[in-house]
């Protein structure tokens, strides 16, 4: 009966103490929310085979710009991210780079979600060269737009022809970041 007893006891510390060790864990638990709650999942990033990218050359004009939307359309198959502004250039016939880069204007860039098959924009401005010094912009005409999604590495080419300057140094197109 002794034997009985102690083990009883024991046993009975035992309980206690795991229940100790548990209460602190459950109690965390229930104020963590369901159980069930999935974390929140973005999705990956806009890759530059899976979009198509094509400018709508319906632009509107001011004294000395045209400003037209840039449109990148999600073909991937599933949904992704773009966040920030399109790297662009002005390209020849042959590819080769004529002046300098788009210039970035002064919005903040936010992150867009491209459903499958969804699209979204950035604005571009591009000013009329004529109204540039000629000496300093060197004036040509272009054949395209050589366009980085934003945060990639490969481009694609947009065929248009507009006038640009072939020296580096003038600002002669400014981009927005893309938006919905």
């Amino acid at each position: 009966m002794n034997i009985t007893t102690r083990t009883g006891r024991w046993l009975a510390a035992a309980a206690v103490g795991c229940c100790a060790m548990l209460l602190p864990g459950m109690a965390l638990a229930a104020t963590a929310g369901p159980a069930h709650a999935a974390p929140r999942v973005t999705a990956p990033g806009c890759e530059t085979p899976g979009l198509v990218i094509w400018l709508d050359t319906d632009g509107g004009g001011t004294a000395g710009s045209v400003y037209y939307n840039l449109e990148f359309t999600n073909l991937s198959g599933h949904s992704c991210t773009l966040n920030g502004f399109p790297y662009i250039n002005a390209v020849s016939l042959t590819g080769s780079l004529l002046g300098s880069r788009a210039a970035f204007d002064n919005t903040t860039p936010g992150q867009v979600t491209l459903g499958k098959g969804a699209t979204v924009k950035a604005v571009l401005q591009i000013v009329d060269v004529g109204n540039l010094p000629a000496s300093q912009c060197k004036p040509v005409t272009a054949a395209g737009l050589r366009v980085f999604p934003p945060n990639q590495t490969r481009a694609k080419i947009v065929p248009f022809p507009f006038g640009a300057c072939s020296a580096t140094g003038v600002t002669f197109m400014r981009v927005q970041p893309v938006t919905k």
